[in-house]
């Protein structure tokens, strides 16, 4: 198997900096970070580079590192794992030559699980496994629940891990499991993981997909010519121009070979409680989620906090870019102006400035500037999708009180905050959230603005399409990080002392 694994330097502190590398949540610490991307193809010419272009479109769930493991019939596996962005590392000839095959899978990362930094290449998706029935690779999407139990089970009976990653887990699973290939194997291995997982594998003829019995994290199915893709989002698909089939089923599994889909479903079927999430902030706004636009459920989402909590004022404002379309949907229904407010440098990145304790403070300003022709004078509505810490918040309204609002009123395009993910989001621990510890009206004196609101969580439900709302119906989403109501116990954090929520 040919093996490229590289890590880029970190930039010295007398270098010219790279924003992102010293404040990394510079403008966007109040975001939840998004777990990982995957994609896969069959059945193209130089699967690669398709491969790579789904990856670039799948970049807003992990800027890390990327990896992409193929299979030509002649020259085997191949594989490239690196740091940074897919156009820095998987644009050249050079590299894509190393890749060659009608059959590749690749992830971007952004870590959940696992070590971060320059050492840890080896926590860099896909994984690969050589089985006596041959290789396979594996990319996975989410977080397992019992992974801390799994390790040192498989540690104990003589398993030897290369990673931190708690993906690691399945492909250690899968070599002890005595099923007869490899499809098999993974459905014996993934029978024994908890928490949410959506797969992308591959052996030297196959393409696998895997979603687990909640579908708590998505993967989709297109068609590319006479080839086959799956992707953890429709955007991915579009890229590529690859028709969108449909969306795997939760608890399903499809093998995909050159003579077509197979679908198995190994699990005990469940109800199913895809992540409310995706809606309000993780998906692109151009993919499909359950046949809706994204786009068009945030602005119904906008739409609904309007009717929830209208204020009067002058202009409505988006926290760009993921406020943008409820923003437009509380513009909408209030009848208040839109405007941009708030403009966000779409360049910043490397900049000659020496990262001076001056420079090191404008963390924000690097990233976003007022408008102060449009905001002087006006009482402004600034919408955003999320209030995490509440840090960057309070940057961003003294920043709009500078430019001289005469008000500023939070609406928030989400419930509350206020219990950490376990699904394969990167979430502070629970006394770090803002809303852990404070109430409405306590966060809106600690922000220190004329007001905030939050959508509820039963306006939250009417606006992603359950017209009578969550607490009229079965809830069909994981919305734990609002309800603290966990739909797979989070095994290794209650070992560790975490404390569920107290049944009411």
């Amino acid at each position: 198997m040919s093996d490229q694994i590289v890590a880029d330097d970190p930039l010295p502190p007398s270098s010219p900096f790279d924003v992102d590398a010293f404040y990394p949540d510079a403008a966007d610490e109040d975001k939840l970070k998004e777990e990982c991307g995957i994609f896969g193809v069959i059945g193209v010419k130089d699967a690669a580079s398709f491969v790579a272009l789904g990856l670039h479109a799948l970049q807003h769930r992990g800027q890390e590192a990327g990896g992409i493991v193929t299979h030509h019939p002649e020259h085997g596996f191949n594989q490239t794992r690196r740091f940074g962005y897919v156009r820095d590392n998987f644009t050249s000839a050079s590299v894509m030559e190393t890749l060659p095959g009608p059959l590749a899978i690749g992830h971007v990362r952004y870590s959940t699980a696992g070590s971060k930094g320059p050492t840890a290449i080896r926590d860099v998706q896909p994984f690969f496994g050589e089985f006596s029935m041959g290789g396979a690779a594996i990319a996975h999407n989410g977080n397992i629940t019992n992974a801390n139990a799994l390790r040192r089970e498989l540690i104990e009976r003589g398993s030897i891990f290369q990673s931190s990653s708690d993906s690691e887990c399945i492909i250690h699973l899968m070599a002890r499991s005595l099923q007869r290939n490899i499809p098999e194997r993974m459905e014996d291995a993934l029978r024994r993981v908890e928490g949410a997982f959506s797969v992308v594998a591959m052996t030297r003829t196959k393409l696998i997909g895997v979603r687990d019995p909640l579908g708590v994290r998505p993967l989709v199915l297109g068609q590319v010519g006479d080839g086959w893709a799956l992707s953890s989002e429709t955007c991915a698909l579009d890229i590529i121009g690859a028709d969108f089939v449909r969306e795997i089923k939760p608890g399903e599994m499809v093998v995909i070979t050159e003579k077509g889909v197979e679908s198995h479903f190994p699990f005990r079927p469940a109800p199913p409680r895809f992540c409310i999430f995706e809606h309000v902030y993780f998906s692109r706004p151009d993919s499909i989620i359950g046949g809706r636009s994204v786009y068009e459920t945030r602005e119904a989402i906008g739409m609904e906090l309007a009717k929830e909590s209208p204020v009067d004022a002058d202009l409505v404002c988006p926290v760009p870019d993921s406020g943008t379309p409820a923003a437009i949907g509380y513009a909408r229904q209030s009848g208040i102006p839109y405007g941009m407010g708030i403009i966000r440098n779409q360049y910043v990145g490397r900049t000659f400035i020496e990262p001076t304790e001056q420079i090191r403070n404008m963390g924000v300003r690097l990233k976003l500037n007022v408008n102060r022709a449009l905001i002087s004078g006006k009482r402004v509505i600034l919408v955003d999708d999320s209030v995490v810490r509440g840090t960057t918040s309070r940057k961003i309204k003294e920043m709009i009180l500078d430019a001289g609002a005469a008000e500023v009123h939070f609406r928030i395009a989400s419930p509350p905050t206020a219990w950490p993910c376990f699904y394969g989001v990167d979430t502070p621990q629970r006394e770090k959230l803002l809303a852990a510890t404070m109430s409405e009206d306590e966060m809106c004196a600690h922000l220190a603005v004329d007001s905030l609101k939050f959508i509820s969580l039963d306006g939250l439900y009417r606006a992603v399409g359950e017209a009578k709302g969550r607490d009229n119906s079965c809830p069909q989403y994981c919305d734990a990080c609002f309800s603290g109501e966990y739909p797979v116990e989070p095994a290794d954090m209650i070992a560790q002392g975490f404390e569920l929520k107290a049944a009411e």
